[in-house]
């Protein structure tokens, strides 16, 4: 166990938000697919800075649960942008869980999300330089 001060996330703090009873299992255990949608927001927000526009998700890599987040922990979402591509951007995610009532932080997992920058009309454009 890591406590705030000795915690490392990496990247910049795209996302904070609170596990509910209601995103959670009949054992108390936050479901995988709401942690894995919460990087999936945070990751639209960082991309469509960058892009300034519409992005979508078109692939997500590497992604492995380390630990559970509990019901009324706080989920904490960095994001680093690893690659720009021609129309795509390449995100390395990690989620943080601080523990209920405490100063525990501890990484919950980490991936690589892939992002893809849209025009108007749904179709991949260049993501703009710098």
């Amino acid at each position: 166990m890591q406590d705030d001060k000795a915690a490392n996330p990496n990247g910049q703090l795209t996302l904070r938000t609170l596990a509910m009873p209601g995103d959670a299992n009949a054992a108390g255990d936050i479901f995988g697919g709401w942690v894995m949608a919460q990087m999936d927001l945070a990751c639209g927000i960082r991309a469509a800075e960058r892009a300034g526009g519409r992005v979508v998700t078109a692939a997500v890599k590497e992604m492995a649960f380390e630990l559970p987040v509990k019901i009324g922990d706080t989920l904490s979402i960095h994001t680093e942008v690893a690659r720009v591509g021609r129309t795509s951007i390449t995100l390395a995610v990690e989620a943080w869980a601080q523990r209920y009532l405490t100063g525990t932080l501890e990484k919950v997992t980490a991936a690589t999300f892939i992002m893809v920058a849209l025009d108007r009309d749904g179709r991949p454009t260049p993501v703009p330089e710098g």
